[in-house]
């Protein structure tokens, strides 16, 4: 039986990291198109309001290894929701919602989500909607983990109410925790980095991390010279 499981999370994970090589070129493409046609220093998901939240766990059960998934704890967030190409409201965007949460070793992590679906392909297609949480959202590009490849999800429960869910490779989605949206922030300058504020347990594959980081940093750079 151990010999099974180590079997399948091999394959898991090679699958996981061939999808996040696949999407991470894809992404980086339409972002540097992006750049060429409208350069700035947010290319992609240039307007955006950032808003208080209060993040709260109720850990994975069963558990998964992964300390992020598995913890019970409450956490003042930062949120970022946007728009990725920036167009005029009611035409449809792909939405995206950036989640700002402190680790506990006084560091933070970064999520980043935008509009998909949470069917097994369409968790992995970009979709547009005309509301910010018209379609569920995922992080696109699976993490590498302990348990396997794991994509993040969100989707609206009611009002200022959202719940994250996960799963691994081609699993059912999971609830691991709410996320109640609250008041207008300041942190207008806030710039979230999924490839450098990781979070417990959650790493980027290699591919992802070489495809995605020269776009952050040349946006970092943008914002330095403004």
């Amino acid at each position: 039986m151990d010999s099974v499981r180590s079997t399948v999370t091999t394959v898991s994970s090679t699958v996981g990291s061939a999808v996040g090589s696949a999407l991470g070129s894809a992404l980086g493409g339409v972002t540097r198109v992006a750049a060429a046609i409208r350069p700035a220093a947010k290319p992609l998901h240039p307007r955006g309001e950032i808003r208080h939240g209060r993040l709260h766990r109720h850990g994975a059960e069963p558990p998964t290894g992964v300390r992020f998934l598995d913890e019970v704890a409450a956490d003042d967030v930062l949120v970022r929701e946007s728009r990725a190409a920036g167009l005029p409201r009611p035409l449809p965007d792909i939405h995206g919602l950036a989640l700002r949460v402190p680790n506990p070793d006084a560091t933070v992590g970064d999520l980043l989500l935008a509009t998909t679906g949470f069917g097994l392909l369409s968790r992995f297609v970009l979709i547009p909607t005309r509301s910010p949480y018209g379609r569920p959202m995922t992080t696109l590009l699976p993490y590498e983990t302990v348990a396997g490849p794991v994509l993040l999800g969100v989707h609206r429960v009611a009002g200022g109410r959202l719940e994250l869910v996960f799963a691994v490779g081609d699993g059912a989605w999971r609830p691991f925790a709410e996320l109640v949206l609250g008041e207008p922030a300041d942190d207008a300058d806030v710039s979230f980095d999924a490839v450098r504020n990781t979070l417990p347990g959650l790493e980027q594959f290699a591919a992802v991390r070489r495809l995605r980081a020269p776009a952050y940093a040349a946006a970092r750079a943008a914002r330095s010279a403004d």
